[in-house]
């Protein structure tokens, strides 16, 4: 039976760079074996998922369609919380969080200035218990965190605190009346608590006000084994898509040096991936990097990440049977440091190929994949394997 290894490259699209002669980060990269994969694969184009209440494509949303998951979709939290093997139990509301600063009443840092050891902050908000609702906060990766409400007649139905642009004030939570209302005071003395803090003062960016969003209720779904007759596993180290991949039913294997960020163990990650080949017949590697790279505006670093990354896909070129997907989940401009509703380039390496040269953004838009949906890729791929990879 043929495998299948599909990567996510988060936030790989992007757009032409002047400094990098009007090209992407992708397109200026060194990438023999992206290129040569191209070459000797398929390509094409995929639109990025978009839930019905996004204005531009989410990761959450993204990743939930890539899997044809979009009519599950919980919310970002659920995902977040099981991503760290939170417990969720019926009626658990879940958020997303960020650690951020707050100064004069103005959120001037939405990450605290990506503050990575949150461990003694996240002990001095423990055991906070408001109206009979317990709340629940744990470490995720660097900055982020997940907020779990315990308690009964909680609603999702709230909107965030995060007003998305630093400058601002933070936002009040609105919606559900009592579950906005218990929120809004536990935010209100979760800050006071973080701000008084002598440790936290004597940071230049003190993780002093906690930003959330993406509130969501656990559920059970079909899992993914059921749903493609294809056994599963996860090669990941952000939360999100951990959590993602443990709510559809796949296998998670982790590791410390698996971050969410350029750090992580790239060499260890593709390792652990071809390993898992053994034993799975569908694998999901999913990195980080690129992503946080396109936030920060930082093109000149996404380029070498890629190219880093490269490198990688060269033990994998010869396993004979395997099917081997790459793409983004959705794009991130580097200029504009934030997510777009432009099309991320596919390929697809293992059977037939194309006319395509190498793997760029523009090249992926003369494959003969043609440009497909987020949300109908997991059919692309059955369609390929059911005619034998043609």
């Amino acid at each position: 039976m043929k495998k299948v290894l599909l990567v996510i490259l988060d936030g790989l699209g992007d757009l032409e760079i002047k400094e990098l002669n009007h090209k992407t980060p992708l397109e200026a990269g060194n990438t023999p074996n992206l290129d040569y994969m191209a070459k000797n694969g398929k390509t094409g184009l995929i639109q990025p998922c978009m839930l019905s209440n996004e204005t531009y494509p989410t990761s959450e949303g993204a990743h939930i369609g890539l899997f044809g998951y979009q009519d599950f979709f919980l919310g970002r939290g659920p995902y977040e919380a099981l991503g760290i093997n939170m417990p969720l139990n019926q009626g658990d509301l879940a958020l997303r969080v960020n650690f951020a600063t707050l100064k004069d009443n103005l959120i001037v840092d939405r990450r605290a200035n990506r503050i990575k050891n949150t461990s003694e902050l996240i002990q001095a908000l423990s055991k906070i218990e408001i109206k009979g609702v317990r709340f629940d906060l744990e470490k995720s990766d660097a900055h982020r965190g997940v907020l779990v409400l315990r308690g009964t007649n909680l609603s999702s139905n709230i909107t965030s605190n995060d007003p998305k642009k630093e400058g601002n004030p933070p936002l009040k939570v609105k919606g559900d009346k009592r579950t906005a209302k218990l929120l809004n005071e536990y935010l209100k003395k979760a800050h006071t608590i973080l701000d008084n803090l002598e440790f936290n003062k004597k940071r230049e960016f003190p993780a002093n006000y906690l930003l959330v969003r993406g509130a969501g209720k656990f559920k059970q779904v079909i899992p993914f084994k059921e749903k493609y007759g294809l056994r599963p596993a996860c090669v990941a180290g952000g939360g999100l898509y951990k959590g993602v991949a443990r709510m559809i039913g796949m296998d998670i294997i982790e590791k410390p040096s698996f971050t969410a960020d350029i750090d992580t163990d790239l060499k260890a990650k593709f390792k652990a991936t071809k390993k898992a080949l053994k034993e799975y017949e569908f694998v999901f590697l999913h990195i980080k990097g690129t992503d946080v790279c396109s936030h920060d505006g930082k093109y000149k670093a996404k380029k070498a990440f890629i190219e880093k990354i490269d490198q990688y896909f060269k033990d994998f070129l010869n396993i004979k049977n395997l099917l081997i997907v790459v793409t983004g989940d959705h794009s991130t401009p580097s200029k504009l440091k934030e997510h777009s509703c432009d099309p991320v380039p596919l390929l697809i390496y293992g059977g037939k190929k194309d006319q395509t040269i190498c793997f760029s953004e523009k090249e992926a838009q003369k494959g003969s994949i043609g440009t497909i949906k987020g949300e109908g890729l997991m059919q692309t791929l059955d369609k390929i394997i059911k005619s034998k990879y043609n």
